[in-house]
């Protein structure tokens, strides 16, 4: 099976993206894990199909390197934007994306003709534990420790507590902030957050740097796809926990958040609602072949 794709990247969270609008994918999530193995395909943390919507402009439909569906993607969903704008599959400034989290609407920067960068609505944080959704009695969880006493190899591990706040943005995040982010081996921490008792459906976890009273930098694990470059839902959160931690940043001004593949800019409006915005970036098109028994 023969499909055209376009790669695209907000801030180095990759995704192939491609044309549903006329004819959806078989089997997509199947489809996602084959793309995006990084040595044996096109390499990306996923997959996005780009649909028609019945209660939108589009739909987005996004999967993870490992089948799962998501249900929102900060970054993702600028590049949506760009994929139909750039493609005349649409004029309109600004496009309502329709995704699992509800409708979003994205703003775009318009340079010659072609979309540079964009500002989602993320809408609200949810704080209430049982939305995000966690195993806890606690009504919201801000601040709190977790306890990392998983097993990992087979071998147990000292019990680690990470003081931190869990928030959806459309997905669930458990926001930590550490001295030195560098210096963190996420391919042994990651997973044991990733697949911690409390968080029945997984979580995303950022690793939060405060460089300055405006400035802060992060690494995420994200579930389903391991470290990535960046992740919005995730920059998202990192801002909600820092203003109200009073860590960095101020509700109501856009607050630098820098990841491992670039920055965006994320605002906490004084109504609740989150801005992201960054680049949104073409990287190149092509053709993929991917083998018929396995979208049979």
């Amino acid at each position: 099976m023969k499909i055209e794709f376009t790669k695209m990247h907000g801030a180095g969270n990759d995704y192939v993206y491609v044309d549903c609008t006329k004819e959806e994918l078989p089997h997509p999530e199947i489809i996602s894990e084959y793309v995006s193995h990084r040595r044996f395909s096109i390499g990306s943390d996923g997959l996005i199909c780009v649909c028609k919507s019945d209660v939108a402009d589009f739909k987005m439909r996004m999967f993870n390197a490992d089948r799962s569906e998501g249900k929102m993607c900060g970054n993702g969903i600028r590049c949506v934007a760009k994929f139909v704008y750039d493609k005349g599959l649409t004029d309109k400034n600004p496009v309502a994306i329709e995704t699992l989290s509800g409708v979003k609407t994205v703003e775009m920067q318009i340079e010659e003709g072609k979309v540079v960068s964009a500002k989602v609505d993320m809408g609200k944080p949810i704080f209430k534990a049982t939305e995000i959704p966690m195993n806890c009695d606690h009504y919201i969880f801000v601040d709190q420790g977790l306890v990392l006493d998983d097993k990992h190899d087979d071998v147990t591990k000292e019990k680690v507590v990470f003081n931190g706040t869990a928030i959806s943005m459309g997905n669930p995040h458990f926001v930590t902030f550490v001295d030195d982010v560098d210096a963190l081996n996420l391919e042994e921490l990651g997973p044991r957050f990733e697949h911690h008792k409390l968080f029945p459906e997984g979580v995303n976890t950022e690793f939060v740097q405060v460089i300055d009273k405006n400035t802060v930098k992060f690494r995420v694990w994200e579930r389903g796809s391991g470290e990535t470059w960046a992740c919005g839902t995730g920059a998202s959160a990192v801002a909600v926990a820092a203003i109200m931690l009073g860590r960095a940043g101020k509700k109501g001004e856009p607050l630098t958040v820098i990841a491992k593949g670039g920055t965006l800019q994320v605002t906490h409006a004084k109504d609740d609602h989150v801005y992201l915005e960054g680049p949104a970036v073409e990287s190149f098109v092509g053709t993929v072949e991917v083998p018929d028994e396995l979208v049979k």
